[in-house]
């Protein structure tokens, strides 16, 4: 159901009323917090949505919300508004100082953990695109022999409809393959195509997408060994923030691994998780940490 949006009020001046409409409308549908150090790229992240639809500023964008025949169940335009929003910044191995903790100590420590099982599961929250997810594949796939005859199971969420459909194509931009990938990488898993940079099967065929929100109950019934979830809760309140935080939890297996963006820590907002020592971003469950 389209979230109601309420007309400005008429003692306030009609941008500031409107500015507010399309913080609310992003906050209903994501959970996420138009702050004001975010409100500067609102004209520019809606420039799109402005040219496809023949507006020419926010104020006409929230009439046009608001109108009455936008409510007989057509959310295309509101959907168009929160997806511009999104930030969906991501590239190959992002982070690297970080990231690589993940082949050099983490992968090493779940393989003897999991020797029994021979399965890793992974989730990575907030995935946008999909580089994040392709750039774990590689990993695995860049140590075939070791991981042979083991059952690598990756999932990559996003809140956003697009990034899930672009993730799912796998299909990259000259631009968005050169963003953290070598020559030897690109040549060793993507196909050049007339279109781009398409990934290849054997990276794909571990990984798997869908649309999800991290505030709603976690995907699936499994549980996940490693979850990445990076620069995703920047954008909640703090009540939000642990929300998300006991749904991560509830995701993780007792002894798995939670990463997170190099601003954000699991620290006063959840008493489940605690820092990993000698590890950076790195939160694992309480008891099993001891």
């Amino acid at each position: 159901m389209r979230p109601l949006i309420q007309r400005p009020d008429l003692n306030m001046e009609v941008s500031e009323a409107s500015h507010q409409i399309i913080a609310d409308l992003l906050t209903a549908h994501t959970g996420q917090q138009l702050t004001e150090s975010r409100r500067w790229r609102v004209a520019t992240a809606l420039s799109g949505v402005f040219r496809e639809n023949g507006i020419s500023n926010i104020d006409q964008l929230v009439c046009m919300l608001d109108a009455p025949s936008r409510r007989a169940g057509d959310q295309d335009l509101s959907i168009d508004v929160v997806e511009a929003l999104l930030n969906n910044e991501t590239y190959f191995y992002r982070d690297k100082p970080t990231f690589d903790q993940i082949p050099d100590d983490i992968l090493p420590e779940l393989a003897k953990r999991r020797a029994h099982t021979r399965r890793i599961s992974i989730w990575c929250a907030g995935c946008s695109t999909g580089q994040e997810v392709h750039s774990l594949a590689m990993l695995f796939e860049d140590q075939k022999d070791k991981w042979s005859g083991w059952t690598i199971d990756i999932l990559g969420t996003d809140v956003s409809h697009r990034a899930i459909r672009a993730a799912r194509n796998g299909l990259y931009s000259q631009f968005e393959v050169q963003r953290g990938l070598g020559v030897a990488q690109m040549l060793r898993h993507f196909d050049e195509t007339p279109d781009g940079w398409q990934i290849r099967d054997h990276v794909r065929s571990i990984t798997r997408f869908q649309q999800h929100n991290i505030l709603t109950p976690p995907p699936g019934r499994q549980k996940f060994d490693l979850v990445l979830c990076r620069n995703v809760l920047l954008y909640f309140d703090r009540e939000k923030r642990a929300s998300a935080f006991q749904r991560l939890v509830s995701a993780m297996t007792h002894d798995g691994f939670l990463m997170l963006g190099a601003g954000e820590t699991a620290i006063g907002h959840t008493k489940d998780l605690v820092p990993s020592e000698k590890r950076i971003s790195i939160f694992q469950n309480e008891k099993s940490a001891a």
